[in-house]
């Protein structure tokens, strides 16, 4: 029984369930939808504000800047002006299409090097590991490196477009073409774009920051294994391999938590989200104390295993032979996460995870004081066991929440290396698997439950702004060319200037992508690889040694640059196929309107047509969109069904007492607020 629980988990979570499960979570936060439902709209309004510049021209140069404008290339006709965005926005939609297709092609080639990668871990001597691994992590690298020149090229696209807008309006003000509360609207609007500039540059700031965490707590891993290791009674394997495992939880929290946090955050909210949370400190420092969830769990678990019922198990507990108690090693790892920790700024995740580790102390030092006796007073037995349960529950909902801001999966693949280490050594990697499966099973759930909360308002969320645009046009086709007054274009403009903002966002988030990917895999290659080729081979109780641990940590950087690259993969052969089928004709529409004789019949024929062909493709993209969230739903619920049919299904029946412990702590976990990071 105990077998088939971890061989149905290990089944559960192999390398292509997890990338089918990175999508499921990601799916609120980073798809197709978000660089294309903007565009038709976006297009028809460039269609519009085209045929309103063949009305009245007039000059908006009355105040220009002392150092002139920066981005405006003909000030005196606003006609001009009007055209030069139409050009921009021509462009950036052309050149979108052209690199999303070029990131298609090359993150296509991603599986196969990391294939050839695991191959060389798995059956590599060391020296083939160190002559051979480094060519294929550099093939990714190299992919990733491409692939952020082609995303940032086309950010800067759409910035030129927003810049451009951005200036024309700050010269209709100066220009003193606004009054009251039309003025201080049109002020607002262009703060708030300021404002997600400033945003943007804190997110590319805070990366940097990730990268350096990240590598901190790779080398914080390897000497943590090796004291650990060195420290490690012998017959105490079981203790061991629990703690590695809290140690490779961990590495996997960061990785998830650096790369697709600050990616799935929007803009704005993931500077301020912090607030929401804590009293200080940023995003990354949370995200490098939460990824010691895993740790702390492992370690409150391990202390709860020795109570079985209502009893603590003083023989199991106490090592005679080496005149021991077992828990006094969970209570270094306590301390050595505290001491971690110390130097981050105070915020609540801290506080928090400070506290567990406290009172994970106190209580194997009473564990301790009583273990050589065998015994102790029934009263005081079971306030330690109330301690010890309150502690584990404390320390799932810690875990849980950590699972929600990490956004990391709840069912985590034991790392290759370990895996067969533990597959050929005693049932202890069994009973664990057994006691942990019904945890995860309701933590799935909880987070499968909260990303279709967050994709159900995501998608109506979008529904709304397309509505308010639509609005807009509709009004706008309503007016007769005279009627068009100065007002109205800018009005436009506005609207203009936000949907192009939000294509500009998605594309922010793919530049992110691929700096998280290339910065991964030159961690690996700087320190995990250096790590594993000077690891010696030291003789230990334990079969894992350095060396395996080492190229689990490969393996676990490795995967995560491919998971990633395999989201983008998604993302980009989907928005290629749209993109051909509902916007590439229209953006050639729009530069042949561009280029027309405004006086001539044709034209309004064309802008006729134009509208019609980005009313069909918004339509079009809607659908779409509305088919893929009943795509999710079904891959989600699929998930659910896999899990409890499969796992779930010859899991021994489990006490009233502990599910009912389970489901609050789940519950209390996940209740953390992720919607607004989305907004």
């Amino acid at each position: 029984m105990n077998s088939q629980i971890v061989k149905i988990t290990q089944s559960l979570t192999k390398a292509e369930e997890m990338r089918n499960q990175t999508k499921l979570v990601m799916q609120p936060y980073a798809n197709w939808e978000e660089y294309l439902t903007p565009a038709p709209l976006s297009i028809a309004i460039m269609g519009e504000l085209v045929f309103i510049s063949s009305s009245t021209d007039f000059s908006i140069n009355k105040n220009p800047p002392k150092d002139g404008y920066k981005y405006i290339k003909y000030p005196d006709s606003f006609r001009a002006c009007l055209m030069q965005v139409c050009n921009s926005g021509w462009w950036a939609f052309n050149e979108a299409h052209k690199n999303m297709d070029q990131i298609r092609l090359h993150t296509m080639a991603v599986p196969d090097y990391m294939k050839t990668a695991v191959k060389i871990l798995f059956r590599g001597t060391d020296e083939v590991v160190k002559a051979h691994l480094p060519d294929q992590l550099e093939n990714i690298r190299v992919i990733a490196d491409d692939c952020l020149v082609l995303a940032s090229g086309t950010e800067k696209r759409f910035s030129d477009v927003i810049n451009i807008i951005q200036e024309l309006l700050e010269a209709c003000i100066n220009a003193e073409h606004f009054y009251g509360e039309e003025l201080e609207a049109i002020k607002k609007k262009l703060e708030e774009t300021k404002l997600r500039e400033q945003s943007a540059k804190e997110l590319n700031e805070l990366s940097e920051k990730a990268v350096k965490a990240l590598e901190r707590q790779l080398k914080e891993a390897q000497v943590s294994y090796s004291k650990a290791m060195d420290s490690l009674p012998s017959g105490w394997e079981m203790i061991g391999m629990d703690f590695v495992g809290g140690l490779t939880g961990g590495i996997t929290g960061l990785l998830n938590g650096i790369t697709l946090n600050g990616i799935a955050s929007g803009i704005i909210s993931t500077i301020n989200k912090v607030k929401k949370y804590s009293s200080a400190g940023d995003p990354v420092d949370e995200i490098s104390i939460y990824s010691k969830s895993a740790e702390i769990l492992t370690c409150c678990e391990g202390i709860q295993r020795y109570v079985r019922e209502n009893e603590i198990n003083w023989k199991a507990l106490y090592d005679q032979k080496n005149k021991a108690t077992k828990t006094d090693f969970f209570k270094g790892q306590f301390q050595r996460i505290i001491s971690s920790i110390e130097k981050i700024p105070d915020c609540s995740p801290k506080q928090e995870a400070q506290r567990l580790c406290k009172e994970g102390v106190n209580i194997c030092k009473e564990l301790a004081n009583y273990a050589s006796d065998g015994k102790c007073e029934g009263a005081i037995m079971e306030e330690l066991i109330q301690k010890i349960r309150n502690l584990t529950e404390s320390a799932r909902i810690f875990d849980c929440t950590s699972k929600a801001v990490t956004r990391s999966p709840s069912l985590i693949p034991k790392p290759p290396m370990m895996h067969q280490e533990e597959s050929k050594s005693d049932k202890s990697a069994s009973q664990r698997a057994t006691e942990n499966a019904r945890f995860h099973i309701e933590q799935s759930r909880a987070q499968l439950d909260k990303t279709r909360d967050v994709y159900e308002k995501s998608v109506e969320k979008m529904e709304k702004n397309q509505k308010e645009l639509t609005d807009i046009l509709i009004t706008m086709r309503n007016c007769e060319l005279k009627e068009i007054d100065f007002n109205t274009t800018i009005q436009m403009l506005v609207k203009g200037m936000d949907a192009m903002g939000r294509v500009k966002e998605q594309w922010e988030k793919m530049v992110r992508f691929f700096q998280m990917v290339s910065n991964i895999v030159k961690t690996s290659l700087s320190r995990t690889l250096k790590d594993f080729v000077s690891t010696s081979e030291k003789t230990q109780s334990l079969s894992y040694n350095s060396k395996l641990f080492s190229k689990d940590l490969i393996y676990s950087q490795a995967f995560q640059a491919t998971n990633i690259a395999s989201l983008v993969h998604m993302i980009s052969a989907t928005y290629t196929e749209v993109s051909n089928k509902y916007l590439m004709d229209r953006v050639s529409s729009l530069g042949k309107l561009m280029a027309m004789d405004k006086t001539k019949p044709e034209f309004e024929q064309e802008h006729q047509q134009l509208r019609d062909s980005c009313d069909e493709a918004q339509k079009g993209i809607l659908r779409l969109v509305l088919k893929n969230k009943d795509e999710f739903e079904r891959k989600s619920n699929s998930r659910l069904e896999k899990i409890d049919k499969e796992l779930l299904a010859i899991l021994p029946a489990a006490a009233p007492e502990e599910m009912k412990s389970i489901q609050a702590a789940v519950k209390g976990g996940f209740e953390v607020e992720l919607e607004d990071d989305y907004y």
